[in-house]
């Protein structure tokens, strides 16, 4: 995999032990650095921009959950890990559905197939770039309820919508999280 300058190296990765030791402060961190790329768009969308920190975050949770130690595992969650950011002049997200009634979880999941094709950022110039997406993501006549996306964007954004029928909303970027989004997009370039 090649590997991009906003990308997580192997040599940023400590041992679970090393990591566990000073988890506290790294946790908390890292959530100031999620909360403005965390944005609700409507009643059942929430996007969560991923960048470098928080994907070496990730990745050192897994490995403390999993006891992770082989350095052929490491590799593999830093090269998952590394896809959801996507490459030079994209953003990468995770895409949660939250339907909390599950009685209709399943049903809206199957009527909403086809929403990741409809999810978008705008820019400042008012062009929206559109989800790219990994179909393998998406089973058998429904949506899973998280789905990983790429935007490619040319500035950064300053809102995120959805234009599928039924979900369409449109939500403006604060100006911490156009900052956020837009030192994002900049360290996708190195």
């Amino acid at each position: 995999m090649n590997t991009h300058p906003h990308h997580v190296r192997r040599d940023e990765i400590v041992d679970f032990q090393t990591y566990d030791d000073g988890r506290d402060a790294t946790r908390s961190e890292v959530m100031e650095t999620k909360r403005p790329r965390r944005i609700h768009v409507g009643e059942y969308l929430t996007f969560l921009f991923e960048n470098h920190d928080t994907m070496r975050y990730q990745v050192q949770e897994m490995m403390r959950v999993e006891r992770i130690v082989r350095e052929s595992s490491i590799q593999e969650e830093l090269d998952t890990y590394n896809e959801v950011l996507g490459g030079p002049g994209q953003l990468g997200c995770a895409l949660l559905i939250e339907i909390e009634d599950e009685a209709k979880r399943q049903p809206l999941l199957e009527a909403w197939m086809g929403l990741q094709e409809r999810l978008y950022l705008v820019t400042a110039e008012g062009d929206r770039a559109y989800a790219g997406f990994d179909p393998a993501q998406v089973g058998r006549g429904r949506l899973s309820s998280v789905q990983y996306l790429t935007f490619t964007m040319s500035s950064p954004p300053v809102a995120v919508g959805c234009d599928f029928a039924g979900l369409e909303a449109e939500v403006a970027l604060d100006e911490e999280q156009r900052e956020a989004l837009a030192a994002d997009l900049a360290a996708t370039h190195g």
